[in-house]
């Protein structure tokens, strides 16, 4: 966790890219009705055959409903692909502290097992991505100033562009 100390490590940054990649490869089928049908089938029948349970019959509102998230969890995820930034993890951990609260929420009430290790990996890439900003948090003044590469010395984030709008960053 040493190398992961403040947000604005190259480390950092891998984890960034590394919970994109995961969820990029793990909601891409949910993003259309027709990938979604056979995640919906893969899902079920790995369920079953492990003793997880069998995931409730598709319907089109579930299926909606998975289409939606999918959809925009993979345009999240290329984002922080294409271009990971320091408060793409902060932003990320925050929704994997919800969607691991939703989930643990439906474990409780009943829903297939096979939601687990994704509880799991959400958990883990939550806590990669918030402990860093919580120590620097803690860390004092200097440490909260020095933040990103490309941050105003002043302690805001003069973003992409070195504090210019964003249409004249190469003039």
């Amino acid at each position: 966790m040493s190398r992961l100390r403040t947000p604005a490590h190259p480390a950092y940054l891998r984890v960034v890219r590394a919970s994109a990649w995961y969820d990029l490869a793990v909601t891409a089928g949910f993003a259309t009705p027709w990938t979604y049908t056979l995640v919906h089938d893969a899902l079920s029948s790995c369920g079953k055959a492990l003793g997880l349970g069998a995931l409730p019959e598709l319907d089109p509102w579930q299926a909606l409903f998975a289409n939606l998230m999918g959809s925009v969890v993979v345009v999240w995820a290329v984002l922080r692909i294409v271009r990971p930034l320091p408060e793409h993890g902060l932003f990320d951990g925050i929704a994997r502290a919800l969607f691991a609260t939703w989930q643990a929420y439906a474990l409780a009430h009943g829903v297939s097992r096979i939601l687990w290790p994704f509880l799991g990996l959400e958990v883990a890439f939550g806590v990669l991505q918030l402990v860093p900003w919580s120590l620097r948090r803690n860390a004092g003044p200097a440490a909260r100033n020095a933040g990103p590469a490309g941050a105003d010395p002043a302690g805001g984030d003069a973003g992409p562009a070195g504090g210019r709008p964003i249409g004249t960053a190469s003039r």
